[in-house]
């Protein structure tokens, strides 16, 4: 398993099991893929990008994560309540990674912004983990 997927199997453990994100998603809310016939709110594990950091003998990564919230919520309320548990959830967690140590994972930005076409809300929360081979 490569660490990118062992910090995603880790960090998909933390979010479907938290009950308070489970009580701000929709069922089933928390996905690879948003479908047009998904109820909304959702989350959605968006780009990853891996960066070899490597300088010893150990493989070092660097991992920059997005993920996607969608909200048909007429205002912002709904979505911020969600990226603050998502923030809260995964800001500086300690993981426990298959084969791997996670050095640090902290949220690096956000943007919201509404769809023009769809007139949903839309934000883009991203983080920064640094991964080592155990």
């Amino acid at each position: 398993m490569s660490a990118r997927n062992a910090l995603q199997k880790a960090i998909h453990a933390v979010l479907s099991t938290d009950p308070v994100l489970a009580g701000l998603v929709a069922e089933d809310g928390i996905v690879d893929r948003r479908l047009s016939t998904q109820r909304l709110p959702v989350i959605v594990y968006g780009a990853t990008d891996v960066r070899d950091l490597s300088a010893d003998i150990e493989r070092t990564e660097e991992h920059k994560l997005t993920f996607e919230v969608w909200s048909d919520a007429p205002g912002r309320r709904e979505i911020e309540q969600i990226i603050d548990r998502l923030s809260l959830l995964l800001g500086d967690v300690s993981l426990s990674l298959d084969g791997y140590v996670l050095i640090n994972l902290q949220r690096s930005g956000v943007t919201v912004r509404r769809q023009a076409r769809s007139d949903y809300f839309y934000a883009e929360v991203r983080f920064r983990a640094v991964t080592e081979t155990a």
